[in-house]
């Protein structure tokens, strides 16, 4: 979300040497300056795609904001991801983090259905100043349909305390969002910490922590 510069360092230093980096437009250039270890950096326009193996990723536009110091906002791309698997198939969205806009159903309208959708809850209020750049658990709710998942993951939440919202606050909203919109709580879940989920015969297989 917010590019560590030690971590991405590291992963470029990493033994077996550097990942490949799908960063959006703009980033590529940042890497080039303070990254020189990453040896295949890939700069994407919005619905932009690239491929590894047999996996598609599309950096996809959400409505956010990018900005590395003071002066230099909105001068890079930002994104949410599709990743489409072929072996096994499979279509993943990594939402990111977002505010509510049209771009949520213009991304159902142009890749879906996902069978898994990580999408933010958290950090939305005081709503006067979120609204633009998180949503809140029922605006994650229409999101989810809106991108047309066939299963939700709530993401962006409970690490770190940056708004007005406790911590342990976004799941019980989530709850209560759901329910308004008649979701059953499978299709938009919230992982307990050390919890693991296998996608397995069209259906997901929980392990509880340690299992």
């Amino acid at each position: 979300d917010h590019l560590d510069l030690p971590t991405v360092r590291a992963l470029a230093l990493q033994p077996g040497g550097s990942p490949v980096f799908m960063v959006p437009l703009g980033i590529d250039l940042w890497f080039r300056d303070n990254v020189p270890a990453a040896t295949d950096v890939r700069p994407l326009d919005w619905w932009g795609k690239t491929t590894l193996g047999d996996k598609t990723l599309t950096l996809l536009p959400v409505q956010h904001w990018g900005a590395r110091t003071l002066s230099d906002r909105n001068q890079t791309l930002w994104g949410a991801w599709s990743i489409d698997s072929a072996a096994p198939k499979f279509r993943f969205l990594f939402g990111g983090d977002f505010g509510y806009s049209r771009d949520l159903a213009d991304i159902g309208q142009r890749e879906a259905p996902f069978d898994l959708a990580a999408i933010p809850v958290g950090a939305y209020a005081p709503r006067w100043f979120m609204t633009p750049q998180h949503v809140n658990p029922a605006e994650a709710v229409q999101a989810a349909r809106d991108v047309h998942a066939r299963s939700s993951v709530a993401i962006h939440w409970g690490t770190f305390s940056l708004t007005d919202e406790p911590l342990d606050q976004p799941p019980k909203d989530l709850a209560l969002a759901r329910d308004a919109a008649g979701m059953p709580a499978d299709d938009f879940f919230v992982m307990r910490h050390g919890e693991s989920r296998v996608w397995k015969d069209g259906k997901w297989v929980v392990r509880a922590p340690g299992s």
